[in-house]
Protein backbone atom coordinates (compact mmCIF):
# COMPACT_ATOMS: atom_id res chain seq x y z
CA UNK A 1 0.00 0.00 0.00
CA UNK A 2 3.14 2.40 0.84
CA UNK A 3 5.08 1.35 -2.57
CA UNK A 4 1.69 2.49 -4.20
CA UNK A 5 1.09 5.55 -2.48
CA UNK A 6 4.92 7.09 -2.81
CA UNK A 7 4.81 5.94 -6.18
CA UNK A 8 1.25 8.08 -7.03
CA UNK A 9 3.11 11.00 -5.00
CA UNK A 10 6.39 10.73 -6.75
CA UNK A 11 4.60 10.88 -10.01
CA UNK A 12 2.16 13.28 -8.65
CA UNK A 13 5.35 15.53 -7.97
CA UNK A 14 7.00 15.04 -10.79
CA UNK A 15 4.25 15.74 -13.19
CA UNK A 16 3.45 19.38 -11.17
CA UNK A 17 6.90 20.46 -11.51
CA UNK A 18 7.60 20.01 -15.07
CA UNK A 19 4.02 21.59 -16.10
CA UNK A 20 5.02 23.85 -13.76
CA UNK A 21 8.24 24.62 -15.48
CA UNK A 22 6.74 24.46 -19.04
CA UNK A 23 9.51 27.26 -20.84
CA UNK A 24 7.96 29.54 -23.62
CA UNK A 25 11.56 28.80 -25.07
CA UNK A 26 12.10 25.24 -25.43
CA UNK A 27 13.26 22.78 -28.57
CA UNK A 28 11.29 19.78 -28.73
CA UNK A 29 12.19 17.63 -31.41
CA UNK A 30 11.83 13.84 -32.03
CA UNK A 31 14.00 11.43 -34.52
CA UNK A 32 12.35 9.95 -37.85
CA UNK A 33 14.64 6.98 -38.49
CA UNK A 34 14.40 5.74 -42.03
CA UNK A 35 17.34 3.29 -41.56
CA UNK A 36 15.82 -0.37 -41.68
CA UNK A 37 12.59 1.38 -41.53
CA UNK A 38 12.75 2.02 -37.79
CA UNK A 39 9.80 4.79 -37.93
CA UNK A 40 9.00 5.86 -41.73
CA UNK A 41 7.96 3.66 -43.77
CA UNK A 42 6.54 0.97 -41.69
CA UNK A 43 8.36 -1.52 -44.40
CA UNK A 44 9.99 -0.52 -48.23
CA UNK A 45 8.28 -0.40 -51.56
CA UNK A 46 4.90 1.37 -49.56
CA UNK A 47 2.33 2.93 -52.45
CA UNK A 48 3.48 6.47 -52.37
CA UNK A 49 -0.11 7.29 -51.15
CA UNK A 50 0.13 4.75 -47.98
CA UNK A 51 3.88 6.56 -47.17
CA UNK A 52 2.08 9.96 -46.85
CA UNK A 53 -0.55 9.21 -44.59
CA UNK A 54 2.31 7.12 -42.49
CA UNK A 55 4.36 10.46 -42.19
CA UNK A 56 1.01 12.53 -41.41
CA UNK A 57 0.35 10.40 -38.95
CA UNK A 58 3.75 10.96 -37.08
CA UNK A 59 3.69 14.40 -37.44
CA UNK A 60 0.28 14.85 -35.73
CA UNK A 61 1.38 12.45 -33.24
CA UNK A 62 4.44 14.50 -32.50
CA UNK A 63 2.36 17.76 -32.64
CA UNK A 64 0.27 16.28 -30.01
CA UNK A 65 2.93 15.80 -27.81
CA UNK A 66 4.08 19.34 -28.09
CA UNK A 67 6.74 19.05 -30.83
CA UNK A 68 8.33 21.73 -32.60
CA UNK A 69 10.67 20.33 -34.92
CA UNK A 70 11.17 16.91 -36.53
CA UNK A 71 14.81 15.38 -37.10
CA UNK A 72 13.95 13.44 -40.25
CA UNK A 73 16.56 10.75 -41.89
CA UNK A 74 16.76 11.60 -45.89
CA UNK A 75 19.75 10.11 -46.57
CA UNK A 76 21.09 7.13 -44.42
CA UNK A 77 23.47 4.98 -46.55
CA UNK A 78 24.62 7.21 -49.11
CA UNK A 79 20.89 6.86 -51.11
CA UNK A 80 18.64 9.42 -51.01
CA UNK A 81 14.83 10.00 -49.86
CA UNK A 82 14.30 12.96 -52.63
CA UNK A 83 15.05 13.44 -56.28
CA UNK A 84 18.68 13.50 -56.32
CA UNK A 85 21.23 13.29 -59.74
CA UNK A 86 24.38 11.94 -57.25
CA UNK A 87 22.75 9.33 -55.40
CA UNK A 88 20.31 6.83 -55.85
CA UNK A 89 16.75 6.24 -54.69
CA UNK A 90 16.55 4.35 -51.28
CA UNK A 91 15.70 1.03 -50.88
CA UNK A 92 14.37 1.72 -47.58
CA UNK A 93 12.10 4.17 -49.21
CA UNK A 94 10.96 1.98 -52.13
CA UNK A 95 12.08 -1.83 -52.30
CA UNK A 96 15.09 -1.66 -54.30
CA UNK A 97 17.77 0.81 -54.36
CA UNK A 98 17.60 3.52 -56.94
CA UNK A 99 13.88 2.71 -58.22
CA UNK A 100 11.86 5.70 -57.55
CA UNK A 101 8.61 5.74 -55.61
CA UNK A 102 5.15 5.12 -57.06
CA UNK A 103 3.02 7.15 -58.27
CA UNK A 104 6.14 9.06 -58.60
CA UNK A 105 6.60 11.92 -56.09
CA UNK A 106 9.31 13.65 -54.28
CA UNK A 107 9.03 12.90 -50.66
CA UNK A 108 11.29 15.38 -49.30
CA UNK A 109 8.87 18.30 -50.56
CA UNK A 110 6.16 16.07 -49.10
CA UNK A 111 7.54 16.07 -46.15
CA UNK A 112 8.81 19.59 -45.50
CA UNK A 113 5.21 21.23 -46.39
CA UNK A 114 3.12 18.91 -43.83
CA UNK A 115 5.99 19.80 -41.39
CA UNK A 116 5.92 23.59 -42.32
CA UNK A 117 2.35 23.29 -42.44
CA UNK A 118 1.84 22.41 -38.50
CA UNK A 119 4.70 25.61 -37.80
CA UNK A 120 7.30 22.56 -36.67
CA UNK A 121 10.74 22.52 -38.27
CA UNK A 122 12.14 20.35 -40.68
CA UNK A 123 15.87 19.45 -40.16
CA UNK A 124 17.39 17.14 -42.46
CA UNK A 125 19.46 14.33 -40.92
CA UNK A 126 22.04 13.14 -42.87
CA UNK A 127 24.72 10.11 -42.61
CA UNK A 128 27.71 11.61 -43.62
CA UNK A 129 29.94 8.59 -44.22
CA UNK A 130 28.35 5.66 -43.27
CA UNK A 131 28.12 3.98 -47.05
CA UNK A 132 26.45 0.17 -46.43
CA UNK A 133 24.83 -1.22 -43.64
CA UNK A 134 26.41 -4.23 -44.70
CA UNK A 135 29.58 -4.55 -46.00
CA UNK A 136 28.62 -8.55 -47.20
CA UNK A 137 25.80 -7.02 -49.47
CA UNK A 138 26.08 -4.58 -52.23
CA UNK A 139 22.62 -4.36 -53.95
CA UNK A 140 23.61 -0.54 -55.16
CA UNK A 141 23.43 0.33 -58.13
CA UNK A 142 26.25 1.07 -60.47
CA UNK A 143 26.14 4.91 -60.06
CA UNK A 144 26.49 4.20 -56.16
CA UNK A 145 29.81 6.01 -54.37
CA UNK A 146 30.48 2.06 -53.56
CA UNK A 147 31.28 1.29 -56.72
CA UNK A 148 32.12 4.10 -58.52
CA UNK A 149 34.72 5.34 -56.00
CA UNK A 150 35.85 1.73 -54.61
CA UNK A 151 38.84 3.20 -53.22
CA UNK A 152 37.26 5.18 -51.10
CA UNK A 153 35.42 2.66 -49.12
CA UNK A 154 36.18 1.11 -45.89
CA UNK A 155 35.05 -1.84 -44.50
CA UNK A 156 35.27 -2.15 -40.80
CA UNK A 157 32.92 -3.83 -38.18
CA UNK A 158 30.72 -5.66 -40.66
CA UNK A 159 29.60 -2.02 -42.23
CA UNK A 160 31.02 -0.19 -44.56
CA UNK A 161 32.05 3.68 -44.71
CA UNK A 162 33.44 5.92 -46.85
CA UNK A 163 36.73 7.66 -45.90
CA UNK A 164 36.98 10.82 -44.56
CA UNK A 165 40.86 10.88 -44.89
CA UNK A 166 40.42 11.42 -48.70
CA UNK A 167 39.80 15.36 -49.27
CA UNK A 168 37.98 14.04 -52.69
CA UNK A 169 35.74 11.97 -50.44
CA UNK A 170 35.06 14.58 -47.99
CA UNK A 171 34.17 16.95 -50.78
CA UNK A 172 31.35 14.30 -52.38
CA UNK A 173 29.62 14.26 -49.61
CA UNK A 174 29.62 18.15 -48.61
CA UNK A 175 28.26 18.66 -52.47
CA UNK A 176 25.52 15.96 -51.47
CA UNK A 177 24.44 17.83 -48.25
CA UNK A 178 24.75 21.50 -49.71
CA UNK A 179 22.73 20.08 -53.13
CA UNK A 180 19.44 20.07 -50.73
CA UNK A 181 20.46 22.41 -48.51
CA UNK A 182 20.30 24.66 -52.38
CA UNK A 183 17.05 22.73 -53.78
CA UNK A 184 15.19 22.07 -50.98
CA UNK A 185 13.46 24.19 -47.87
CA UNK A 186 14.87 22.77 -44.81
CA UNK A 187 15.60 24.61 -41.29
CA UNK A 188 18.64 22.67 -40.57
CA UNK A 189 21.04 20.00 -41.66
CA UNK A 190 21.30 17.29 -39.01
CA UNK A 191 23.81 15.09 -38.96
CA UNK A 192 24.35 12.35 -36.20
CA UNK A 193 27.63 10.13 -34.52
CA UNK A 194 28.68 8.33 -37.39
CA UNK A 195 32.32 9.87 -38.69
CA UNK A 196 34.26 6.91 -37.73
CA UNK A 197 32.80 3.71 -36.89
CA UNK A 198 32.41 2.82 -33.79
CA UNK A 199 35.00 0.48 -32.39
CA UNK A 200 35.03 -2.94 -32.22
CA UNK A 201 36.69 -4.86 -29.04
CA UNK A 202 39.74 -6.81 -30.47
CA UNK A 203 39.48 -5.31 -34.19
CA UNK A 204 41.73 -2.42 -34.99
CA UNK A 205 40.71 0.11 -37.94
CA UNK A 206 43.37 -0.50 -40.76
CA UNK A 207 41.37 0.49 -43.41
CA UNK A 208 42.47 3.92 -43.91
CA UNK A 209 46.70 3.10 -43.85
CA UNK A 210 47.24 4.08 -47.18
CA UNK A 211 45.45 7.27 -46.97
CA UNK A 212 47.26 8.19 -43.77
CA UNK A 213 50.80 7.37 -45.33
CA UNK A 214 49.57 10.01 -48.33
CA UNK A 215 48.03 12.37 -46.01
CA UNK A 216 48.88 12.53 -42.40
CA UNK A 217 51.67 15.02 -42.61
CA UNK A 218 53.40 13.63 -39.79
CA UNK A 219 50.58 13.71 -37.00
CA UNK A 220 49.64 11.52 -35.22
CA UNK A 221 46.85 8.39 -36.72
CA UNK A 222 44.51 9.52 -34.09
CA UNK A 223 45.40 13.70 -34.14
CA UNK A 224 44.83 13.23 -38.27
CA UNK A 225 41.47 11.27 -38.17
CA UNK A 226 40.31 13.79 -35.58
CA UNK A 227 41.62 16.48 -37.80
CA UNK A 228 39.68 15.11 -41.15
CA UNK A 229 36.25 15.40 -39.71
CA UNK A 230 37.31 18.85 -38.09
CA UNK A 231 38.19 19.86 -41.65
CA UNK A 232 34.63 17.92 -42.66
CA UNK A 233 32.98 19.87 -40.40
CA UNK A 234 34.30 23.38 -40.95
CA UNK A 235 33.82 23.08 -44.78
CA UNK A 236 30.41 22.13 -44.32
CA UNK A 237 28.86 25.03 -42.31
CA UNK A 238 31.07 27.26 -44.71
CA UNK A 239 29.59 25.88 -47.59
CA UNK A 240 25.42 25.83 -45.89
CA UNK A 241 25.84 29.13 -44.67
CA UNK A 242 27.10 30.47 -48.08
CA UNK A 243 24.20 28.89 -49.67
CA UNK A 244 21.56 30.06 -47.08
CA UNK A 245 22.65 31.80 -43.56
CA UNK A 246 19.55 30.46 -42.00
CA UNK A 247 20.17 27.51 -42.14
CA UNK A 248 21.33 25.83 -39.07
CA UNK A 249 24.29 22.88 -38.16
CA UNK A 250 23.34 20.41 -35.64
CA UNK A 251 24.86 17.47 -34.98
CA UNK A 252 24.36 14.94 -32.16
CA UNK A 253 27.13 13.06 -31.11
CA UNK A 254 27.55 9.88 -28.55
CA UNK A 255 26.74 11.29 -25.11
CA UNK A 256 30.41 10.99 -24.17
CA UNK A 257 33.12 13.41 -25.00
CA UNK A 258 35.81 12.15 -23.03
CA UNK A 259 36.14 10.98 -19.62
CA UNK A 260 37.65 12.60 -17.24
CA UNK A 261 40.18 10.01 -16.27
CA UNK A 262 41.94 10.78 -19.75
CA UNK A 263 40.78 14.68 -19.31
CA UNK A 264 40.74 16.88 -16.97
CA UNK A 265 38.00 18.67 -19.23
CA UNK A 266 36.48 15.33 -19.60
CA UNK A 267 33.12 14.05 -17.67
CA UNK A 268 32.90 12.13 -14.48
CA UNK A 269 31.84 9.13 -16.48
CA UNK A 270 33.39 5.91 -17.52
CA UNK A 271 32.06 5.74 -21.30
CA UNK A 272 33.54 2.67 -22.95
CA UNK A 273 33.74 4.76 -26.00
CA UNK A 274 34.02 8.08 -26.66
CA UNK A 275 33.60 10.84 -29.25
CA UNK A 276 37.05 12.09 -28.83
CA UNK A 277 39.10 9.26 -28.58
CA UNK A 278 36.80 6.71 -30.31
CA UNK A 279 35.12 7.77 -32.87
CA UNK A 280 37.38 11.37 -33.75
CA UNK A 281 35.15 13.44 -33.63
CA UNK A 282 36.04 16.76 -31.38
CA UNK A 283 32.94 18.28 -30.57
CA UNK A 284 34.11 20.68 -28.08
CA UNK A 285 36.47 22.31 -30.97
CA UNK A 286 33.56 22.37 -33.16
CA UNK A 287 31.94 24.53 -30.37
CA UNK A 288 34.20 26.52 -29.43
CA UNK A 289 34.99 27.58 -33.52
CA UNK A 290 31.61 28.14 -33.77
CA UNK A 291 30.89 25.84 -36.51
CA UNK A 292 27.98 24.12 -35.66
CA UNK A 293 24.86 25.43 -34.12
CA UNK A 294 23.60 23.26 -31.57
CA UNK A 295 24.51 20.08 -30.19
CA UNK A 296 22.45 17.28 -29.03
CA UNK A 297 24.24 15.10 -27.58
CA UNK A 298 22.45 11.44 -26.75
CA UNK A 299 21.91 11.04 -23.36
CA UNK A 300 19.78 7.59 -23.47
CA UNK A 301 21.14 6.62 -20.19
CA UNK A 302 19.45 6.94 -16.31
CA UNK A 303 20.04 9.15 -13.82
CA UNK A 304 21.19 6.09 -12.10
CA UNK A 305 23.56 4.45 -14.39
CA UNK A 306 26.61 3.52 -12.97
CA UNK A 307 29.10 4.51 -16.14
CA UNK A 308 27.66 7.48 -17.89
CA UNK A 309 24.55 8.99 -15.44
CA UNK A 310 22.35 11.30 -17.07
CA UNK A 311 22.58 13.59 -13.91
CA UNK A 312 26.33 13.86 -14.85
CA UNK A 313 26.19 14.39 -18.22
CA UNK A 314 23.65 16.55 -18.42
CA UNK A 315 24.51 19.68 -16.82
CA UNK A 316 28.43 18.92 -18.29
CA UNK A 317 27.30 19.06 -22.13
CA UNK A 318 25.45 22.65 -21.10
CA UNK A 319 28.66 23.92 -18.97
CA UNK A 320 30.57 23.39 -22.36
CA UNK A 321 27.93 25.14 -24.90
CA UNK A 322 30.65 27.90 -25.67
CA UNK A 323 27.22 30.03 -26.14
CA UNK A 324 26.14 27.41 -29.10
CA UNK A 325 23.24 25.86 -28.45
CA UNK A 326 23.12 22.28 -26.36
CA UNK A 327 19.91 20.14 -26.77
CA UNK A 328 19.53 16.61 -25.04
CA UNK A 329 18.40 13.49 -27.19
CA UNK A 330 16.20 11.43 -24.64
CA UNK A 331 15.79 7.25 -25.14
CA UNK A 332 12.18 7.05 -25.43
CA UNK A 333 12.65 3.94 -27.34
CA UNK A 334 13.78 2.28 -23.57
CA UNK A 335 10.19 2.29 -22.63
CA UNK A 336 9.17 0.30 -25.04
CA UNK A 337 8.36 -2.87 -23.32
CA UNK A 338 10.11 -1.79 -20.45
CA UNK A 339 7.80 -3.97 -17.39
CA UNK A 340 10.29 -3.16 -14.76
CA UNK A 341 13.52 -0.76 -14.30
CA UNK A 342 14.14 2.96 -14.47
CA UNK A 343 12.21 2.88 -17.84
CA UNK A 344 9.34 0.45 -16.96
CA UNK A 345 7.04 4.24 -15.99
CA UNK A 346 7.28 7.40 -17.34
CA UNK A 347 9.16 8.77 -13.73
CA UNK A 348 12.53 8.73 -15.48
CA UNK A 349 12.27 10.65 -18.60
CA UNK A 350 10.20 13.54 -17.07
CA UNK A 351 12.64 13.87 -14.05
CA UNK A 352 15.32 14.25 -17.05
CA UNK A 353 12.67 17.05 -18.63
CA UNK A 354 12.43 18.79 -15.22
CA UNK A 355 16.40 18.76 -14.88
CA UNK A 356 16.86 20.03 -18.68
CA UNK A 357 13.90 22.51 -17.66
CA UNK A 358 14.81 23.72 -14.71
CA UNK A 359 19.11 23.69 -15.07
CA UNK A 360 19.38 24.61 -19.08
CA UNK A 361 17.76 28.02 -20.00
CA UNK A 362 17.02 28.52 -24.04
CA UNK A 363 17.78 24.38 -24.51
CA UNK A 364 15.61 21.15 -25.29
CA UNK A 365 15.57 17.55 -26.26
CA UNK A 366 14.63 15.12 -28.61
CA UNK A 367 12.72 11.63 -29.30
CA UNK A 368 14.41 8.63 -29.98
CA UNK A 369 12.68 7.97 -32.04
CA UNK A 370 9.31 9.01 -33.15
CA UNK A 371 7.60 5.49 -33.35
CA UNK A 372 8.47 4.35 -30.06
CA UNK A 373 5.39 6.90 -29.23
CA UNK A 374 3.08 3.91 -31.03
CA UNK A 375 4.68 1.20 -28.73
CA UNK A 376 4.44 2.64 -25.32
CA UNK A 377 1.71 2.14 -22.64
CA UNK A 378 -1.39 4.56 -23.29
CA UNK A 379 -0.41 6.18 -19.46
CA UNK A 380 2.74 7.13 -20.45
CA UNK A 381 2.02 8.98 -23.59
CA UNK A 382 -1.23 10.92 -21.98
CA UNK A 383 1.43 11.87 -19.12
CA UNK A 384 4.01 13.38 -21.51
CA UNK A 385 0.54 14.95 -23.61
CA UNK A 386 -0.35 16.43 -20.42
CA UNK A 387 2.95 17.26 -19.31
CA UNK A 388 5.20 17.94 -22.04
CA UNK A 389 3.03 19.49 -24.86
CA UNK A 390 0.18 21.15 -22.49
CA UNK A 391 1.71 24.50 -23.63
CA UNK A 392 3.83 25.21 -27.13
CA UNK A 393 7.11 26.54 -26.60
CA UNK A 394 8.69 28.40 -29.98
CA UNK A 395 12.18 27.38 -30.43
CA UNK A 396 14.80 29.22 -28.77
CA UNK A 397 16.61 31.91 -31.95
CA UNK A 398 20.08 31.96 -32.44
CA UNK A 399 21.52 35.59 -32.37
CA UNK A 400 24.95 34.13 -34.25
CA UNK A 401 22.58 33.89 -37.22
CA UNK A 402 20.23 36.72 -36.75
CA UNK A 403 18.93 38.48 -34.24
CA UNK A 404 16.67 41.29 -35.79
CA UNK A 405 13.05 40.79 -35.14
CA UNK A 406 9.94 41.39 -37.89
CA UNK A 407 7.79 44.27 -37.47
CA UNK A 408 5.04 44.40 -35.46
CA UNK A 409 2.06 43.48 -37.15
CA UNK A 410 -1.12 45.96 -37.34
CA UNK A 411 -3.81 44.07 -35.22
CA UNK A 412 -7.85 44.41 -35.86
CA UNK A 413 -10.43 42.60 -33.58
CA UNK A 414 -13.84 42.21 -34.30
CA UNK A 415 -17.33 40.74 -33.20
CA UNK A 416 -19.21 38.64 -35.59
CA UNK A 417 -22.21 37.77 -33.54
CA UNK A 418 -20.53 35.53 -30.95
CA UNK A 419 -17.01 34.77 -32.37
CA UNK A 420 -14.09 37.64 -32.29
CA UNK A 421 -12.08 37.75 -35.46
CA UNK A 422 -8.58 38.76 -34.84
CA UNK A 423 -7.50 40.11 -38.30
CA UNK A 424 -3.76 41.92 -39.07
CA UNK A 425 -1.32 43.22 -41.83
CA UNK A 426 1.61 40.64 -42.58
CA UNK A 427 4.40 41.68 -41.69
CA UNK A 428 7.48 41.78 -44.42
CA UNK A 429 4.97 39.67 -46.50
CA UNK A 430 7.97 39.92 -49.54
CA UNK A 431 11.37 38.95 -47.41
CA UNK A 432 10.48 36.17 -45.80
CA UNK A 433 7.74 33.53 -44.69
CA UNK A 434 6.34 34.56 -41.07
CA UNK A 435 4.48 32.85 -38.18
CA UNK A 436 2.20 35.07 -35.83
CA UNK A 437 1.79 34.09 -32.47
CA UNK A 438 -1.76 35.38 -30.54
CA UNK A 439 -2.00 35.68 -27.18
CA UNK A 440 -5.19 35.72 -25.18
CA UNK A 441 -5.15 37.27 -21.46
CA UNK A 442 -8.59 37.31 -19.88
CA UNK A 443 -10.21 39.38 -17.20
CA UNK A 444 -7.84 42.14 -16.96
CA UNK A 445 -5.44 40.09 -16.18
CA UNK A 446 -1.42 41.50 -16.66
CA UNK A 447 -0.24 40.68 -19.96
CA UNK A 448 3.34 38.74 -19.87
CA UNK A 449 4.39 37.48 -23.26
CA UNK A 450 6.52 35.14 -21.75
CA UNK A 451 3.47 33.39 -20.49
CA UNK A 452 3.02 30.61 -23.10
CA UNK A 453 0.20 29.48 -21.48
CA UNK A 454 -1.72 32.22 -22.71
CA UNK A 455 -0.47 31.33 -26.62
CA UNK A 456 -3.49 29.81 -28.33
CA UNK A 457 -2.22 29.61 -31.70
CA UNK A 458 0.87 29.52 -33.96
CA UNK A 459 0.37 29.79 -37.48
CA UNK A 460 0.58 31.56 -40.95
CA UNK A 461 -1.73 33.39 -42.12
CA UNK A 462 -3.09 36.73 -40.63
CA UNK A 463 -6.84 35.57 -39.67
CA UNK A 464 -7.78 34.16 -36.26
CA UNK A 465 -11.21 32.92 -34.95
CA UNK A 466 -11.50 32.20 -31.29
CA UNK A 467 -14.56 30.07 -30.85
CA UNK A 468 -14.02 30.32 -27.04
CA UNK A 469 -14.00 34.07 -26.26
CA UNK A 470 -17.32 34.03 -24.65
CA UNK A 471 -16.46 31.61 -22.05
CA UNK A 472 -14.55 34.57 -20.28
CA UNK A 473 -16.16 37.82 -19.10
CA UNK A 474 -12.83 39.88 -21.13
CA UNK A 475 -10.55 39.30 -23.66
CA UNK A 476 -7.30 40.78 -24.57
CA UNK A 477 -5.49 40.26 -27.97
CA UNK A 478 -2.01 40.31 -28.41
CA UNK A 479 -0.37 39.10 -31.87
CA UNK A 480 3.43 38.88 -32.72
CA UNK A 481 5.22 38.07 -35.91
CA UNK A 482 8.18 35.45 -35.93
CA UNK A 483 10.73 35.21 -38.64
CA UNK A 484 11.78 31.66 -39.76
CA UNK A 485 14.72 31.92 -37.27
CA UNK A 486 12.36 32.33 -34.48
CA UNK A 487 12.78 36.03 -33.25
CA UNK A 488 9.73 37.49 -32.10
CA UNK A 489 8.16 41.20 -32.74
CA UNK A 490 7.84 43.86 -30.15
CA UNK A 491 4.31 46.13 -29.74
CA UNK A 492 3.34 48.27 -32.22
CA UNK A 493 1.71 51.55 -31.11
CA UNK A 494 -1.48 53.39 -31.09
CA UNK A 495 -3.51 53.37 -34.57
CA UNK A 496 -6.60 55.40 -34.21
CA UNK A 497 -8.90 54.02 -31.45
CA UNK A 498 -7.74 50.94 -31.05
CA UNK A 499 -3.88 50.55 -29.58
CA UNK A 500 -2.08 47.44 -31.05
CA UNK A 501 0.13 45.92 -28.83
CA UNK A 502 2.36 43.41 -30.29
CA UNK A 503 -0.25 43.32 -30.32
CA UNK A 504 -2.44 43.75 -27.07
CA UNK A 505 -5.76 45.03 -28.50
CA UNK A 506 -8.65 47.00 -26.22
CA UNK A 507 -10.47 49.77 -27.36
CA UNK A 508 -9.45 53.22 -25.58
CA UNK A 509 -12.93 53.04 -25.02
CA UNK A 510 -13.24 50.45 -21.65
CA UNK A 511 -16.94 49.53 -22.79
CA UNK A 512 -15.61 48.58 -26.05
CA UNK A 513 -12.98 45.79 -24.60
CA UNK A 514 -13.78 42.96 -26.08
CA UNK A 515 -15.74 40.28 -24.19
Amino acid sequence: MFRILNIFLFSFFFLTVVQAQSPKREFRGAWIATVSNIDWPSKPGLPAIEQQQQFIQLLDGLKALGCNAVIAQIRPVCDAFYVSKIEPWSRYLTGRQGEAPFPYYDPLVFMIEETHKRNMEFHAWFNPFRALMDSRQNMNPPNHVTRVHKDWIINYGGISIIDPGIPEAREYVINVITDVVKRYDIDAVHLDDYFYPYKVPGVTLTGDTKTYIKYGEGLSKDDWRRNNVSLFISLLNTSIKNIKPYVKLGISPFGVWRNKSKDPEGSETKGGQTNYDDLYADVMLWMQKGWIDYLMPQLYWEHAHRAVPFGVLMPWWYGHCFSRHVYYGLGIYKMVGARSGPWASVNELLWQMRDIRGQCPNSGYAFFSASSFDKIRQPIKDSLKQNYGKYPALIPPMVWLDSIAPAAPALKVTQEGNTTVLTWQESNPAKEPLRYVVYRFINNEHINLERNDRIISIQQGNHFTDPDATHFRQCTYVVTALDRLWNESIRSGRSGAILFGSLYLHRLDTDHIVR
